[in-house]
């Protein structure tokens, strides 16, 4: 049984800005996983972006704590505490911190799809 929690040493030694905004750390990756790329942890302080950008897998973000406004494609959507975003493989996404007074928490799951 692996358990990692973000606030473990070993996680925190791997701490990391995601695209230029988000404070974030892996929590498992494809060394410990068989059907996944990752599982990572991200902080996002108040009125804080994470860039926009494209990735070669898809995505799901899960809103752990806080609101914010989600660029998925051509599409922009608030989204809160418990919404769960799926990015599919090459489409632009960001994230926007929109609260001045809240940080937002995101747990964020990517798998490589099999072609």
């Amino acid at each position: 049984m692996i358990v990692r929690n973000f606030k473990q040493k070993q996680v925190q030694q791997g701490l990391y800005k995601a695209h230029g905004g988000a404070d974030a750390a892996m929590l498992l990756t494809d060394r410990e996983l068989e059907g996944m790329l990752f599982m990572a942890h991200a902080d996002l302080e108040p009125l804080k972006k994470i860039e926009a950008h494209v990735d070669p897998y898809e995505e799901i973000y899960y809103i752990l704590k806080g609101k914010g406004e989600m660029l998925v494609g051509k599409d922009t959507k608030e989204v809160k505490k418990g919404d769960a975003i799926f990015i599919p493989k090459g489409d632009v996404h960001a994230l926007l911190n929109n609260d001045p007074n809240e940080k937002l928490s995101i747990l964020v799951v990517a798998s490589y799809i099999n072609e």
